[in-house]
């Protein structure tokens, strides 16, 4: 069985834990034993840094982090992921299970920073070259109700505390991109948890018909 990279993606607010709960046992339900987990900005030492430094509410000192330097930041902490962690993980056969990768930052900081599309593409292809998730669930949500329910979580980080017209271009960008590639399933997760759990379910289980 070729090892595969799952990605979980939305809004704060979104459900991706749930998701991600449902999709890893959706995949031992299918015979897959080996996982390996990860989360993005962080997963080793040098990226949970770096997490820290970009989303961090207090900043550092009285230090402005610019949106480039997000951006740089990010692509950072995900090399650092993909070379030591991911990659090696997919080739001793295990699979991945990822919460957030490049896409959030096409859709955060491409959407929402309104950061130039080819200056990220550019970013993207020197950082990660060929390399994709094999599947990316994205769970679909308004801002409005995605915030509501990170709110009811407890403090919002240092990008959760941005405008609704931020979320929504966020939102759109996620929308854009999600239909034009097919590796990409959208889930809507405005819908009960219930409804949200088994519509993951059902594109794991369908997506996997051939593979596993």
């Amino acid at each position: 069985m070729v090892s595969k990279f799952i990605v979980i993606e939305g809004l704060e607010g979104a459900g991706k834990t749930n998701a991600h709960n449902v999709v890893v046992a959706t995949l031992k339900e299918l015979g897959v034993t080996e996982l390996v987990f990860t989360r993005e900005p962080g997963g080793t030492p040098l990226a949970e840094r770096l997490r820290e430094l970009t989303l961090n509410n207090k900043g550092i000192g009285d230090e402005i982090v610019t949106d480039k330097a997000e951006v740089l930041m990010f692509y950072a902490a995900r090399v650092q992921l993909v070379e030591t962690v991911i990659k090696p993980a997919l080739a001793r056969g295990a699979w991945v299970i990822g919460d957030r990768h490049d896409l959030s930052t096409q859709a955060y900081q491409g959407g929402g920073r309104r950061i130039d599309r080819q200056l990220l593409m550019a970013l993207r292809n020197t950082v990660l070259g060929d390399f994709y998730p094999d599947l990316t669930i994205y769970l679909d949500v308004t801002p409005e109700v995605g915030l509501n329910r990170a709110r009811a979580r407890g403090e919002l980080d240092r990008i959760e505390q941005e405008s609704i017209d931020f979320f929504n271009r966020t939102r759109a960008r996620y929308l854009e991109l999600a239909a034009a590639d097919e590796r990409i399933k959208t889930i809507d997760a405005t819908q009960s948890l219930d409804d949200v759990s088994a519509a993951v379910r059902n594109a794991v289980i369908e997506w996997a018909k051939g593979i596993i």
